[in-house]
């Protein structure tokens, strides 16, 4: 199980200084889709550079024009890049492709996918890296949480791997662990805490454990 830490609205120097705080704790970085229209693809390039040894997300939430949106992301540096499951299966073909190509990986945000048992399945066929369960901050905002739909899509993959974003924080890990995803991924749980390093740390451990 890995930990991925997601950053949204900072710019590039903010986000460097505060993966710093946290890089011993993490495995992945993400370029949250805000950054990516702020900042543009540079971001990912400057992040990997920063850091060489994490991995880097681009959460460019690819909904067409899967292969050269694909291409541009593994120029800058990205090792995962988010397609969204909503798109068609041409779409996320086209990325695994160039992904593979380029030997990158490419995440399904299942955001807003109505159909999540069916698309997963339809998903999980077409050789993408991960599948993500996504509440957004929208949904968030009303009170919904990602931890249902899990065990939706744990029940659904059989090829690719799991994972699951969606205003988790430490005190509800250990609820999200318990469905044993290969991927945590955290924002505000991290990054609008006083104490980024602790708690971060502390997350680490729980993940480890399984």
């Amino acid at each position: 199980m890995k930990l991925q830490l997601a950053l949204d609205l900072v710019n590039i120097p903010e986000g460097i200084a505060l993966v710093k705080e946290v890089e011993s704790y993490i495995d992945i970085v993400e370029i949250g889709t805000p950054i990516v229209i702020n900042e543009g693809l540079h971001a990912v390039k400057a992040m990997k550079e920063a850091f060489p040894n994490l991995q880097v997300l681009a959460d460019l939430k690819i909904m067409d024009a899967g292969g050269y949106e694909i291409m541009k992301a593994a120029e800058a540096g990205a090792d995962l890049i988010t397609v969204l499951g909503a798109t068609n299966d041409s779409t996320i073909k086209g990325a695994v492709a160039e992904a593979k190509k380029q030997n990158k990986q490419v995440l399904v945000d299942m955001i807003n996918v109505p159909n999540l048992e069916q698309r997963a399945r339809e998903v999980d066929s077409l050789g993408v890296d991960y599948i993500c369960v996504h509440t957004g901050y929208d949904l968030q905002a009303e009170g919904q949480s990602p931890f249902e739909d899990l065990q939706t899509i744990k029940a659904a993959v059989k090829n690719a791997k799991t994972a699951v974003a969606g205003g988790i924080k430490l005190e509800t890990l250990p609820e999200v662990i318990k469905a044993q995803p290969d991927l945590v991924i955290v924002g505000g749980g991290i990054t609008g805490q006083a104490d980024k390093a602790k708690v971060a740390a502390e997350m680490q451990r729980l993940v480890q454990q399984g």
